[in-house]
């Protein structure tokens, strides 16, 4: 039996659907990912977050990206373009989700790397990103893809009583800069 095929779209590509998106990040969020929330996230608050990502994927200031798998959505990514005019030719690559029954499996590296080149197509300079510092696989997915570290905020993110380090990595696309 052949391995499902992992299929990537764009977000001109894709159906917006925020129930899909929902159950992946609040099962993630439950089982203890860390993508920004402490308890998972209500379903009005990712269809709003889903809305504004698209609404500045269309006007070229951010890059959706949504991974499928057997006809199910399994994952999704972003980043977004930073708002203050100075900061304008940079941007955050803010989430990466993937569904944790699929881990493994390829879906982040496909993900994150479909983003990296939209950055690089959008003309993008630096796309930064931050991460848990006990995140070790997605810390070597972003190595393998070029990303570099370049700080850490020690015990800066607050679980409860437990904290772990803030990680900040940045992919540089100007010429002769890494």
């Amino acid at each position: 039996m052949e391995p499902e095929t992992i299929t990537v779209l764009d977000h001109s590509g894709w159906t917006p659907d925020p129930v899909a998106v929902h159950r992946v990040l609040a099962d993630l969020v439950a089982g203890g990912a860390a993508l920004g929330w402490v308890d998972p996230p209500a379903p009005d608050e990712v269809a709003e977050l889903l809305d504004q990502v698209l609404s500045q994927a269309r006007s070229g200031d951010a890059a959706l990206r949504v991974a499928h798998l057997g006809g199910r959505l399994v994952g999704l990514g972003y980043w977004r373009r930073h708002a203050r005019p100075t900061h304008r030719p940079h941007a955050d690559l803010e989430k990466v989700a993937v569904d944790a029954a699929v881990h493994g499996r390829g879906v982040g590296r496909a993900l994150t790397a479909a983003l990296v080149a939209d950055a690089g197509a959008a003309g993008i300079e630096v796309l930064t990103l931050d991460a848990r510092g006990d995140n070790t696989r997605a810390l070597g997915l972003y190595r393998s893809l070029g990303f570099t570290e370049y700080g850490r905020l020690p015990g800066f993110v607050a679980v409860g009583e437990r904290r772990y380090d803030k990680v900040f990595y940045m992919r540089d696309f100007r010429t002769g800069r890494r």
